[in-house]
């Protein structure tokens, strides 16, 4: 993925059930992203159009998957298999073996997809988040 895939990549993920989007997968911010975590997200091209995408990155020692999409049409064709698989291979490159995701409470089908691929929840800690912006959608 690279930020030309942004405008049908922001499209899918607010397409997408369940999909948490804030003001944070702006353009510009998507853009840094994406140079500080290169050669680790993905899309799925069906021709021109975008049918899955995947976002991607690291600390160093953990890898994170913020957003996996796949067009309502076009899921159960192993196409989040290999977007997460493609994720995996390139973090597996870069030396780091662990990968974090976060789905939404709610977002059931998300949960048994995971878990259908050897992901398993992590029950033993909590999640916190910390504003400085005064911004609610940051």
């Amino acid at each position: 993925m690279d930020i030309s895939d942004y405008p049908q990549v922001i499209k899918l993920w607010s397409e997408t059930e369940a999909m948490l989007l804030r003001d944070a997968d702006s353009q510009q911010n998507i853009a840094k992203y994406l140079n500080r975590n290169s050669g680790l997200s993905f899309v799925a091209m069906d021709g021109t159009s975008t049918v899955g995408a995947i976002l991607v990155g690291t600390d160093g020692r953990r890898g994170y998957i913020q957003h996996l999409a796949v067009c309502a049409t076009r899921r159960g064709q192993g196409i989040g298999i290999q977007l997460i698989s493609c994720a995996i291979d390139a973090l597996n490159e870069q030396g780091i073996p662990k990968t974090h995701l976060f789905v939404a409470n709610e977002n059931l089908n998300a949960q048994r997809f995971y878990e259908k691929l050897g992901w398993f929840p992590r029950d033993e800690v909590r999640m916190y988040s910390f504003n400085a912006s005064g911004l609610s959608n940051v």
